[in-house]
């Protein structure tokens, strides 16, 4: 029995070999656009499926590119949005208790994290304690490296980068490059013309 099926199920594995990747991306497309409505576009590009948790308050651009191991969530008021040509790497983690939006252009890193709400300390177990939460808002063109983490209330302005593992506790000026724990200004290297 096992052998008849093995060679029945053959040409269907070889099949699926082939045409996997397109698939997992026409799955992936169809569970976001089923989870979040009709304005998702077409042009949205997920490689896998998205984890999502909440309200689903969500509002996605055009020509979006999603690496697999995404995790949205959206509490409270919380609200998420991502502008046009956003790449959203690995296993980025997005967290919007208040509002968290992505300008047009931007590039978020793998791992990395943005949570606009922090755990209140009171009385009781600190599950039930609640949230102090600020919004983020990221600008156009900005590039976030990999294991960064934003925290509430920050704001990052156009063209800015953050360096990899860097904690983003304040707020980044346009066109500014920060890294560290907690983030600070970087000094630019000088390019020299060859």
């Amino acid at each position: 029995m096992k052998a008849l099926l093995t060679a029945l199920l053959l040409p269907l594995a070889r099949l699926c070999n082939r045409l996997g990747p397109a698939c997992l991306r026409l799955w992936s497309h169809a569970r976001l656009r089923a989870d979040l409505g009709p304005a998702v576009d077409s042009s949205v590009v997920s490689l896998g499926t998205v984890e999502l948790h909440g309200t689903r308050r969500i509002d996605l651009g055009r020509q979006l590119y999603l690496y697999p191991g995404q995790y949205w969530e959206t509490r409270e008021a919380g609200h998420i949005s991502i502008g046009d040509r956003v790449v959203l790497s690995r296993g980025v983690h997005l967290v919007a208790y208040a509002g968290l939006s992505i300008g047009a252009g931007s590039m978020i890193g793998e791992y990395a994290s943005l949570r606009d709400a922090n755990h209140l300390r009171g009385q009781g177990p600190l599950r039930d304690c609640g949230h102090l939460a600020a919004p983020i808002t990221i600008g156009r063109e900005v590039w976030i490296g990999r294991g960064a983490v934003v925290l509430a209330g920050v704001s990052i302005g156009d063209g800015a980068v953050v360096a990899a593992n860097a904690v983003v506790n304040r707020d980044v000026a346009a066109g500014e490059r920060v890294g560290g724990v907690p983030a600070r200004p970087l000094a630019r290297r000088k390019v020299e013309a060859a």
